[in-house]
């Protein structure tokens, strides 16, 4: 292990694997019907045996689908045996969204004239004279469509009785015109209005700003404010590029379990999952004197379902682990002979024949890697909620959250930090790059400057120092801090940020080779005794971000460091087997993506940064 790294050591990663050159297969378009959004919703035909009675949902389609000119889709009526006649399921095609509409760089100038049905809830109502403005929001956007509707459209007079107001769901079919307007460049000309779903007076988010802590109390409603639509659009792109980041780079997705018998922090802070108390069917009281116990008095665990005592997970690493050493990216040396030594002599031979030029001996080249490369084994990251039962009421901390936790086999902890570096830049470059309108709201309400932060983040290189290293940074940091520092503290936050923030001036910070004894039993020991390989990746704003290392192979060491903090070495029979049989050095990190989407967005408490956070006291919704 190298020795300790100065603090302006620049972080010199070995470069993380490459994504492999490829193409993407597309599928021949099929024309599909370009009339279908004007014909839907479409007329409703119940099947035989079902009741002709006409519910609120089969008046508003045929209300809505009532004098449209557009002809309904025909489809192959099919006649069973049994004499029964079926009708074909309609194909499914992607609904339009108002950032469909409204989407790309003419803002929607493109579609001036086009005949359009926009479906969503009423943001906003401005009746005038002889005109009334609905403003649209479908939550593909932060954009609303305005509406204008006349007197003679078709619908007006929901509007005259009141039924338009903020919270209703609305159809609306119009024709896409210039907006009078500076706030936008289009607007919708209403030619048929349908209330879908009315919206009761007592709508508690109207235009009036409120609290995040009120939304709170109000989680099933919240996505409807501008912020959390944000919030929860940046979440599923950044949800979207993890996957895509590991499949691009030959990581197999494993589902991890969520009820396990094994600590995996070593923490204690686990919920039981017991059956042993009545559930809420079974009724009546729950006497403690009905819970099984042994002959000394304790919970008889023997009969609970499991037959043992079972918890929620706090970690899908070690069961990641099982897989990663099972499907690594290692080539034999023969292999890996061949698979350098077949591109070029294929393509040598064709050259030869004068049957290639320059361009095309790089491709098929090119050719070649991908097809020997695709023959080779994976990596393996998990994905998935996980739950600490830390009594802990802060704006940092979840019982139920998501975590990210790739294992490469095969590798260090250098290999790690790579890793860990190039996963970090490339889902935040794909939210700068794909939630430009998100991002400018959140620069402009919530973080100013979080564009220019976040950039500094894929564009500035990393840096790395060990934990020896940094202790001695704080302690001649010219700033009083709340927790005392010295060698062998855990770092609070406070530190992590002074670290990135100040010290560095904004760039991440790798700090490696922790003390053993603040760290987890399955990190591998380094040389000198004392520290273990283990790093954090630190962050503006947030501190601790990512948290990895590279794990205990060998198996001696890792009983020695189980029996040091007095864990059950049966409950973990099967990940010490996995030192038993073909050992490999390897490592991994985790992330708890709460806390990445608050650092995408700016959003100070992380349980505005999941939709239903659950926290001590409280689970409702």
């Amino acid at each position: 292990m190298a020795g300790p790294l100065s603090p302006a050591t620049t972080l010199r990663l070995k470069p993380f694997y490459a994504v492999r050159f490829f193409t993407h297969y597309r599928r021949p378009i099929k024309v599909l019907n370009p009339n279908f959004f004007s014909s839907y919703p479409p007329k409703l035909h119940p099947a035989p045996y079902l009741s002709r009675r006409r519910s609120f949902c089969s008046v508003v389609s045929a209300a809505i689908s009532s004098g449209e000119a557009v002809e309904r889709p025909k489809f192959e009526i099919i006649e069973t045996k049994e004499g029964v006649k079926t009708e074909q399921v309609r194909e499914f095609r992607k609904r339009l969204r108002v950032a469909d509409i409204k989407g790309g760089p003419e803002e929607g100038l493109d579609r001036l004239g086009e005949t359009l049905v926009v479906r969503g809830w009423v943001r906003t109502v401005r009746a005038q004279s002889s005109v009334t403005f609905i403003d649209i929001n479908d939550g593909s956007c932060l954009s609303n469509m305005q509406c204008v509707m006349g007197s003679d459209a078709d619908g007006y007079d929901q509007v005259e009785n009141g039924l338009i107001s903020t919270g209703a769901s609305v159809w609306i079919e119009g024709t896409v015109v210039s907006s009078q307007g500076s706030k936008q460049k289009i607007e919708l000309k209403v030619q048929k209005l349908v209330v879908v779903g009315k919206s009761d007076p007592s709508f508690p988010i109207q235009k009036k700003r409120v609290s995040r802590e009120f939304l709170r109390t109000k989680a099933h409603l919240r996505p409807r404010t501008n912020t959390f639509g944000a919030v929860s659009r940046v979440r599923n792109a950044l949800s979207y590029a993890t996957h895509k980041f590991f499949q691009e780079n030959g990581f197999v997705w494993v589902s991890s379990p969520i009820i396990t018998a094994s600590d995996c922090e070593g923490a204690g802070e686990q919920f039981c999952v017991t059956t042993l108390i009545p559930n809420s069917n079974e009724g009546g009281d729950s006497p403690v004197s009905a819970i099984p116990t042994t002959v000394s008095g304790s919970v008889d665990w023997s009969q609970d379902f499991f037959g043992k005592r079972a918890y929620l997970t706090v970690s899908g690493q070690l069961n990641g682990e099982t897989y990663a050493t099972a499907l690594s990216d290692v080539e034999s040396p023969l292999i890996f002979q061949f698979h350098m030594l077949l591109p070029s002599l294929a393509c040598n031979h064709f050259s030869q024949l004068n049957l290639l030029d320059t361009e095309s001996f790089m491709l098929l080249s090119s050719f070649f890697h991908i097809l020997t490369m695709s023959t080779f084994g994976f990596q393996i990251y998990t994905f998935g909620p996980t739950f600490r039962a830390e009594n802990s009421n802060t704006s940092r901390h979840l019982a139920e959250f998501w975590m990210i936790e790739p294992e490469l086999a095969f590798a260090d902890l250098d290999d790690d930090m790579a890793c860990a570096t190039a996963y970090l830049q490339y889902v935040v470059q794909y939210v700068l790059e794909n939630c430009k309108e998100d991002m400018d709201f959140f620069d402009t309400w919530i973080e100013k400057g979080i564009i220019n932060r976040l950039t500094d983040v894929v564009e500035k290189n990393f840096v790395q120092l060990s934990y020896t290293d940094a202790v001695e940074l704080l302690l001649k940091a010219k700033k009083k801090f709340d927790f005392p520092v010295k060698w062998g503290c855990d770092l609070q936050s406070e530190h992590e940020r002074y670290i990135t923030e100040e010290a560095f001036g904004g760039c991440p910070v790798i700090i490696r080779d922790y003390p053993k004894d603040i760290k987890a039993f399955y990190m591998r020991q380094n040389d000198d005794g004392k520290t273990v390989a283990a790093m954090d990746m630190l962050v503006p704003r947030v501190g601790e971000l990512i948290g990895g290392s590279q794990r205990e192979e060998r198996l001696e060491y890792l009983e020695e460091r189980l029996d040091n903090m007095n864990l059950n070495k049966e409950s973990f029979w099967w990940y010490l087997d996995l030192r038993r049989y073909g050992s490999v050095p390897h490592a991994g990190f985790g992330l708890g993506f709460e806390r990445l989407v608050q650092f995408a967005t700016g959003i100070d408490n992380i349980r505005d940064a999941i939709p239903f956070p659950r926290t001590p006291g409280s689970a409702e919704f």
